[in-house]
């Protein structure tokens, strides 16, 4: 077992440096595109096609490749939209909070931020950084979507437009535009084995492992992530940084949401490489994948400073019931496998089986299977509850998880075509 760092802290960062220094002022990237294909799933033959045609087009499966990926950073745009309008940081110092600033654009209308103080400071448990992370990472998958949604367009290729399914409400903290959003950050059951996985010496998704959920609450019945009104925001001197149990607990699941939701693309983007033909449509993936990481190894690290408590969400509007447990990860009292498994300063992937045991263990992006991966991607995002909305009571759907469904298909059924 790897010795123990005894300077594991899961109190409030201080004079923390941002690493990522640069203006978020993105460039007009926008949701909606010229026109979704509306076809049923097409058959992509193995038979030898041209990796481009004589007018430049790609071939369908590379098309259908990037168009689930600009799919994907399209909702991943929306949720932190909603992530940065009400804990990021605009154009404030690092670790303070000021009077709802902007610096981030969307459609070339600018985003409000800073919009919750007080969830704000629960989220600076994490790190006194985190408002200005969480800028930066909308402001990459505001990029990634307009890229890619440009690439597609310049090919002749159709986007995917998913404008008409903008139609979930918003938080109602003051300030937050009461315009449609994609995705629902209010009732998420997040998936948290991830942690144990990256610290299995023994095991590989792609070759049938299976993992603990770290907070194995949180993978059970439905939290918040965001304020859903003033409601939510509640100060208690009594607790670390004056921040409220229930206020606490809603930024402790965002942490362990944001690593969730990053963690994804760094496995997706390896993933649907292995099955692109075009150069330069390999090169996209694989220049845009490691930065997915690059935000994954970062909220890694933030959740593992979560306070430890316990909430339930009761008396508030739109409450769920759920109780959610954040416990010592570093509790001196596990096995000595828990403690390799929950060890919060492990962050780096430990080595680990890979295509065969025979090669022995070597540190890899986990999973990176091709079969099926744009569905297994789509299907976590369900499971996560991000779509919860889209569905009426009744079981009436507003198409958009079909829709996405589609896309993914289409995408898991290209293949590498050789010259």
């Amino acid at each position: 077992m790897k010795k123990k760092d005894p300077q594991i802290s899961a109190g409030l960062s201080s004079n923390r440096r941002s690493f990522l220094k640069k203006s978020v002022a993105a460039a007009g990237a926008a949701t909606v595109g010229v026109g979704l294909l509306n076809s049923p799933s097409r058959a992509f033959a193995r038979e030898h096609q041209e990796h481009e045609d004589g007018n430049g087009r790609l071939n369908r499966g590379d098309a259908a490749i990037l168009r689930f990926l600009q799919a994907l950073e399209t909702i991943e745009t929306d949720l932190w939209r909603q992530y940065a309008e009400l804990g990021g940081a605009g154009a404030n110092v690092p670790g303070t909070v000021g009077n709802s600033p902007i610096d981030l654009t969307l459609n070339g209308a600018p985003i409000p931020t800073a919009l919750a103080p007080l969830y704000i400071v629960g989220l600076q448990q994490l790190d006194g950084d985190m408002p200005q992370y969480i800028d930066d990472n909308t402001d990459d998958e505001i990029s990634h979507e307009s890229f890619l949604r440009a690439y597609l367009e310049s090919k002749g290729e159709a986007v995917a437009d998913l404008s008409q399914f903008f139609n979930l409400p918003p938080s109602q903290v003051p300030g937050v535009p009461n315009t449609g959003r994609l995705t629902n950050l209010t009732q998420l059951t997040v998936d948290t084995t991830w942690w144990t996985r990256y610290r299995s010496d023994s095991m590989n998704p792609d070759l049938g492992g299976s993992f603990a959920q770290a907070i194995p609450t949180l993978a059970k019945n439905q939290h918040t992530a965001i304020p859903r009104s003033n409601a939510d925001l509640i100060a208690d001197p009594k607790q670390p940084g004056g921040v409220s149990v229930h206020t606490q607990a809603i930024a402790n699941t965002a942490g362990f949401h944001f690593a969730f939701i990053e963690q994804g693309g760094s496995s997706l983007y390896p993933q649907l490489a292995q099955r692109v033909s075009n150069l330069e449509v390999l090169r996209i993936l694989l220049s845009i994948g490691p930065t997915e990481t690059s935000h994954f190894q970062t909220w890694h690290d933030k959740a593992g400073n979560a306070i430890q408590l316990t909430d339930t969400d009761t008396g508030f509007p739109g409450s769920t019931g759920a109780t959610v447990t954040f416990p010592n990860l570093n509790d001196p009292a596990h096995t000595p496998a828990q403690a390799d498994e929950l060890q919060t300063n492990l962050i780096m992937p430990e080595p680990t089986i890979f295509l065969n045991k025979k090669f022995g263990p070597v540190s890899i992006i986990r999973p990176t299977e091709t079969e099926n991966a744009a569905k297994a991607a789509l299907q976590s995002l369900i499971d996560d509850g991000l779509f919860i909305g889209h569905t009426s009571k009744s079981g009436k759907s507003d198409g958009f998880v079909e829709k996405l469904r589609e896309l993914a298909a289409e995408a898991d059924e290209a293949h590498r075509q050789v010259d």
